[in-house]
């Protein structure tokens, strides 16, 4: 994808998923909940559209894929095994994705938190700027909901199809774009952040 010029970026939104190492149950001694999938999809917000979708696997280094992770995923300990380092990763989201450049978003908090979490270990700085939304808080405010829906939930009540596979970090950052537009359409997606008078 061709660089885009810094003035640029306030149109465009980075979407994020993650999927991480997880278990049914508790992880096994000394492990610990690593990212290894990162699913970005580039939404124009000035033109309405998803113009670029990527997907970085990443090299857990103090666990491992565990079949119920294989199962929920699709992704193996092979197919991980092979991925970037986590501050590799960290650096290409910087850098070729404008990671500090853009606003971003994710389905709730989680892929924020975890990113925080891993970032706090040296060698890896943390690759996104401070302006952050929860597509999902946004998206039950949109549609008057009494409960957060899950992402495949929110796709069924936006009447849109789910794209791909469900839990693959790629594949749902495309969802959740598609979600944000949606949004967008009803007026409902805010303002970038960044653009608000101070003082408010």
């Amino acid at each position: 994808m061709t660089s885009v010029p810094p003035e640029h970026h306030r149109h465009l939104l980075n979407v994020v998923d993650v999927e991480a190492t997880c278990w049914d149950g508790q992880p096994p001694p000394g492990a610990v909940s690593e990212i290894i999938e990162v699913g970005l999809t580039v939404v124009d917000l000035a033109n309405g559209e998803r113009i670029a979708r990527h997907g970085i696997l990443v090299r857990p280094e103090r666990s491992t894929v565990s079949a119920f992770c294989t199962e929920l995923t699709g992704l193996t300990q092979d197919e991980v095994a092979g991925g970037v380092p986590f501050a590799e990763a960290c650096r290409i989201l910087r850098e070729e994705h404008a990671g500090r450049a853009r606003t971003w978003a994710s389905w709730g908090d989680y892929d924020r938190k975890q990113f925080e979490r891993q970032c706090a270990a040296p060698g890896a700085g943390y690759p996104f700027g401070r302006t952050h939304i929860n597509a999902k808080a946004v998206f039950t405010a949109s549609h008057g909901l009494r409960r957060r829906p899950g992402m495949a939930q929110a796709l069924d009540v936006a009447g849109l199809p789910l794209e791909g596979r469900h839990h693959r970090g790629e594949d749902d950052a495309w969802n959740i774009a598609a979600l944000v537009l949606h949004m967008a359409g009803r007026g409902d997606w805010p303002e970038d952040p960044r653009e608000e008078p101070s003082g408010r």
